[in-house]
């Protein structure tokens, strides 16, 4: 009876409710127990996209511009870890050459770019690390043994929260590897002990497996695009050798300007040459090398160098072949109607790229006459009407390369419009005007109309106008002078004193007169 009356239904309620409470609060303890055990990524949409479609289709693209190299048995591989805009074509070059492994563990020996005062190998606690394509399983196994035979070895979570070395492999791991599972180590600092006591222990729990290692690593730091060739050549002659002491003697050589570092990922180097050796690599193949300077994305004075290597058990030769010189020695001749072609097809790609992948080509094996460097200017019209136009008048690149990024630039980077959208690309027609050096002039009467682009300076402002922007607009030079002026942000007549007059000419071309017209 007493079982039945009003206080006790609402205690039995009350403790219902309390039960179903503590159940909820079980299972969203376990749900945060489990989500705190997955690494979330932390650069993607900044190194590499993050919509998962654009992220594989990027990933494809650069894996079907990549070459193969023979070699046998590859047990380790040399990756940059930029983003994908600067160095997504060298990441590509080297998994190209480990595409179709059966692998079921890959160990990516990664760098401490975040955390101040880490020293050891961490492997982190993570269970699995989560990119846009997915969450990739972390070898628990590898790890254990790992953690009992290597004294340096820990599982420091901090060092790994945000960085990005390990974190953007693994897209190509997720589309060339799906089932494979990770190991990711974070090596600091670059004692070649620690290095040595890593190595050996990774290669003797590897010994039964199917394993690939990738050394992620960039190259020299912040020197010119020139010296960071050079410079990088030593760095990966070096790796070559296969011999630890070469390569860490090797990084104490900053005997150039601005140069920072000639690897940051140095610890991974030496212990992935280490283990590499350990589990029988002979050779190490050059694949392909870039840097940042020569991506006209990038600043020629201020580099950082990208390299693919494969550390295999027989290769043709260990040697750095794709570093030697290509330069043609073509002059600046007229361009032939199947350069131009190529040009307006290096343009438009270059922005389809973009709106499809959010990356950029890496343009190289030009054609020599498109191999030397100048000036030119890319021109975006829609249904007739100017949609962007940019240029870089200096000629101090390749011209397939000051196209391509012209081409990006004059879609997304011109502050007069917003910017193309994917929707827009088969409306719009290219332009290239490919131009001469700039020659001063010592009056405005030297300017011919129709014939000359005219380029001024006065008091740190500046301007420029393509030879046919006269012509279009029906200008005599006097108009074309006062409009110069107004769109460097001038008084109208400032050409008439004290101003710095270049003039150029241009060759110029475009889709419709070539019939190239296509979505």
């Amino acid at each position: 009876m007493l079982c039945e009356g009003p206080i006790m239904k609402c205690l039995q309620i009350f403790l219902l409710l309390v039960s179903s409470l503590l159940i909820h609060a079980t299972f969203a303890a376990c749900r945060d127990s489990k989500s705190a055990q997955v690494r979330s990524p932390a650069v993607a949409g900044r190194f590499y996209p993050s919509d998962p479609e654009k992220l594989k289709q990027a990933i494809g693209q650069y894996l079907d511009e990549s070459p193969v190299v023979k070699v046998e048995n590859p047990i380790a591989i040399l990756v940059p870890h930029a983003g994908y805009v600067y160095a997504g074509q060298i990441y590509a070059d080297a998994y190209r050459q480990v595409m179709g492994g059966n692998y079921d563990v890959i160990v990516i020996l990664g760098v401490n770019h975040t955390t101040a005062g880490f020293r050891g190998v961490s492997l982190s606690d993570y269970t699995h690390f989560s990119t846009p394509l997915g969450n990739v399983t972390v070898d628990q196994e590898i790890v254990a043994e790992l953690l009992a035979h290597c004294q340096d070895c820990n599982r420091e979570r901090k060092v790994h929260t945000d960085e990005h070395s390990i974190e953007v492999q693994l897209p190509f791991l997720q589309v060339l590897f799906p089932r494979a599972k990770i190991v990711p180590a974070i090596i600091h600092p670059p004692d070649l002990k620690t290095c040595t006591r890593f190595g050996q222990a990774l290669a003797k729990a590897l010994q039964r497996r199917h394993a690939l290692i990738v050394i992620s690593s960039d190259l020299s730091h912040y020197p010119d695009s020139e010296t960071a060739a050079r410079v990088d050549r030593e760095t990966m002659e070096a790796i070559a050798t296969l011999e630890p002491s070469t390569v860490a003697s090797m990084m104490r050589k900053l005997n150039f300007p601005n140069l920072d570092t000639r690897a940051c990922g140095e610890a991974a180097i030496l212990a992935g040459i280490i283990a590499a050796k350990d589990l029988g690599a002979k050779a190490a193949v050059t694949v392909s090398y870039t840097n940042s300077g020569e991506n006209p994305l990038g600043e020629r004075s201020r580099a950082v160098g990208y390299g693919a290597m494969v550390l295999a058990r027989r290769a043709l030769q260990s040697d750095t072949m794709k570093l030697n010189s290509t330069q043609s020695g073509a002059k600046a001749t007229a361009l032939q109607e199947s350069e131009k072609k190529l040009l307006l097809k290096i343009a438009r790609d270059a922005i389809r790229r973009y709106l499809t992948t959010e990356t950029v080509p890496l343009i190289r094996n030009l054609p020599a006459r498109l191999d030397v460097p100048q000036g030119a200017f890319v021109t975006l019209k829609k249904n007739g009407n100017l949609r962007g136009c940019i240029g870089h008048i200096p000629p101090d690149f390749a011209l397939g390369k000051t196209v391509a990024a012209m081409a990006i630039y004059a879609a997304f980077e011109d502050s007069r419009f917003l910017p193309v959208q994917r929707n827009e690309l088969k409306d719009i027609e290219i332009e290239i005007s490919v131009l001469t050096p700039l020659r001063a002039v010592g009056a405005p009467e030297e300017i011919v109309v129709g014939r000359d682009g005219v380029y001024l300076v006065k008091n740190g402002k500046s301007a420029v106008f393509l030879p046919q922007v006269a012509t279009e607009n029906n200008w005599s030079r006097v108009k074309l002078l006062d409009n110069l002026c107004v769109k460097a942000s001038l008084p109208k007549s400032c050409w008439k004193s004290d101003a710095k007059l270049h003039v150029f000419q241009a060759e110029v071309f475009n889709e419709s007169e070539l019939k190239l017209r296509q979505p």
